[in-house]
């Protein structure tokens, strides 16, 4: 638990401030997995904060909330071009990547239950990122990772959205975007380890 507080710290998700009148405030709760290896041993518990989304006010906590999603055929696809081509495809997990998002709404969450800030226990967090559960959290991070992905010179899919392709000197480079995980590859493979490692 202490470590994914430390994550909204490193993210700078949130603030302390003092509890406004006249905003919703949402709660939050603590859901917790055993992540498992193949074997289904379990190698980590995990703990995430999420905010109690269906508490959120349409138009006071939130705005437009569409995200384009990939289908499986469009991943299909996908793989079935890289293998014709001979690319080799990579697969990146981010890691607390709804915390990566920014938020255009002023949003509101209790503290978490057990670790109040002692001197300001009536205090809530105001968000500047997007957290789990709230109905905005895919579009926000969505919108990060398409804007850095153009400003990194990608061209985004006329059909599908979640898709990303640059031309490097004759290369061709694609980015396929599924929720918090990046499918990538080029048909220079440096580029792809080059890619990885700016993304990191």
């Amino acid at each position: 638990m202490q470590e994914e507080l430390n994550n909204f710290a490193r993210n700078e998700v949130w603030v302390l401030e003092e509890r406004p009148k006249d905003k919703n405030i949402i709660g939050t709760k603590w859901v917790f997995r055993n992540k498992q290896d193949e074997h289904g041993v379990v190698v980590r518990n995990k703990a995430r904060r999420v905010a109690k989304g269906f508490a959120q006010v349409e138009g006071l906590d939130f705005g437009e909330t569409f995200t384009p999603i990939t289908r499986l055929e469009a991943i299909r696809i996908l793989l079935a071009y890289s293998s014709h081509h001979k690319i080799k495809l990579y697969q990146m997990d981010v890691k607390s990547a709804f915390l990566n998002g920014y938020i255009n709404e002023l949003v509101y969450v209790d503290q978490p239950p057990g670790f109040e800030d002692q001197r300001k226990p009536n205090h809530v967090y105001g968000l500047h990122k997007a957290l789990y559960g709230l109905k905005q959290a895919p579009q926000a991070w969505y919108e990060r990772l398409r804007d850095f992905l153009i400003m990194q010179g990608f061209k985004i899919g006329k059909v599908n959205m979640t898709l990303f392709t640059k031309d490097v000197n004759g290369d061709l480079f694609i980015c396929q975007i599924y929720v918090d995980d990046i499918i990538f590859g080029c048909t220079n493979e440096k580029l792809s380890h080059e890619f990885g490692d700016m993304m990191s």
